[in-house]
């Protein structure tokens, strides 16, 4: 009897997923997330989040950078125009702050809570993410399930579903270059 083939699986050592500049980009972005949202900048709670970010970037750091080809400069272009989606995204949370605070102390029937199947047209897993992340951060809409390209999203009313109008799409898409139509 002859033995099944079966395929080689690369070496951990060889596997781009384990580059230590990638690994060490990953440390380093998560460091400086810790410590900007922990406000603390003892001894203590520094060493806590230098502990905290070796054991995520040694689990996942992976999952952070899909593409492990891109020069530099590309990263750095991408990490610009992520800065600048951020500062997009914080202005769209307090608007729709807003819109719930006023749908909070206005009638009852302005209330028509809906779930919505939403098609993106974003392809990698990150863009989903960030996507599904995006639409949930914002007051009045919960991503609730990902199937494939469509999502389903919870919004609180009319204008909450209105405002999934492929905005998002347009400018994640355009953080990592790539089509959204």
């Amino acid at each position: 009897m002859r033995a099944p083939d079966v395929p080689e699986t690369p070496s951990v050592k060889s596997s781009p997923s384990r580059s230590p500049f990638y690994a060490a980009l990953t440390f380093g972005v998560l460091l400086v997330v810790w410590v900007i949202f922990s406000g603390f900048f003892d001894l203590f709670h520094l060493s806590l989040g230098v502990i905290s970010c070796g054991i995520v970037t040694w689990l996942s750091s992976h999952l952070l950078f899909d593409d492990r080809t891109l020069p530099l400069r590309r990263r750095a272009v991408q990490a610009w125009r992520f800065a600048g989606y951020m500062v997009w995204l914080t202005w769209q949370i307090v608007l729709s702050n807003i819109a719930v605070l006023k749908l909070a102390f206005g009638p009852r029937s302005a209330l028509q809570p809906q779930i919505i199947r939403y098609r993106t047209p974003l392809k990698s897993d990150f863009e989903k993410f960030l996507l599904a992340n995006s639409i949930t951060l914002t007051p009045g809409t919960v991503t609730i399930k990902i199937l494939g390209d469509v999502f389903y999203i919870h919004a609180i009313d009319d204008a909450s579903a209105a405002g999934l109008n492929g905005e998002m799409d347009r400018r994640i898409a355009r953080i990592f270059e790539t089509s959204a139509a």
